[in-house]
């Protein structure tokens, strides 16, 4: 009964394509690199009323060089509105993309674990628990991470040290997970 509520992404599959609208105006596609990189970190955070991703975020903000330097752009959705995440920007210091409106269709089609709020106070729609999505050049999943709540999430030190690695033309390391 359990499986049938939710779709999850594999690695090594396609990522799907998924446009957003992203703070400042304007739209993004999800997995598709910019600013010269050709792979994408893909963040999707639960939203404003969450402590930890707002933290998660700012954190994130101080791995972005190093990202960069391997090749990887960087990206976080949630399915705030336009307004929630304007009045999240007060206690946010980012400057990658920021999208917004993520629809529980979308959701679903990322594989994410989907919550209803506790109550109004928290939010007032239902939102994305915490994925991670590295895209490479190919448009395939190199890397996954998908948490139901918010206390579970990949320590960031570790996974820009990771992609690096893998990066890493030496090492040759291939996507992990694909056993059928």
């Amino acid at each position: 009964m359990a499986s049938e509520y939710t779709q999850k992404l594999h690695p090594g599959s396609t990522f799907p394509e998924i446009t957003v609208s992203v703070r400042g105006g304007g739209s993004k596609t999800l997995g598709k690199p910019e600013n010269g990189h050709d792979w994408q970190l893909v963040v999707v955070y639960r939203g404003r009323h969450c402590p930890l991703c707002t933290k998660y975020l700012n954190q994130l903000q101080t791995f972005k060089e190093d990202l960069a330097k391997t090749g990887v752009d960087v990206i976080a959705v949630s399915g705030d509105s336009e307004a929630q995440l304007q009045e999240h920007m007060s206690r946010l210091e980012v400057d990658f993309p920021l999208g917004f409106g993520l629809t529980i269709e979308q959701m679903k089609t990322l594989g994410t674990y989907i919550s209803d709020p506790r109550s109004e106070q928290e939010t007032d729609h239902p939102f994305a628990e915490p994925a991670l999505y590295v895209v490479n050049e190919e448009g395939t999943i190199q890397v996954i991470d998908i948490s139901n709540n918010p206390f579970v999430r990949p320590e960031l030190q570790a996974l820009v040290n990771g992609l690096a690695w893998i990066r890493n033309p030496d090492n040759n390391y291939p996507i992990r997970g694909m056993h059928k």
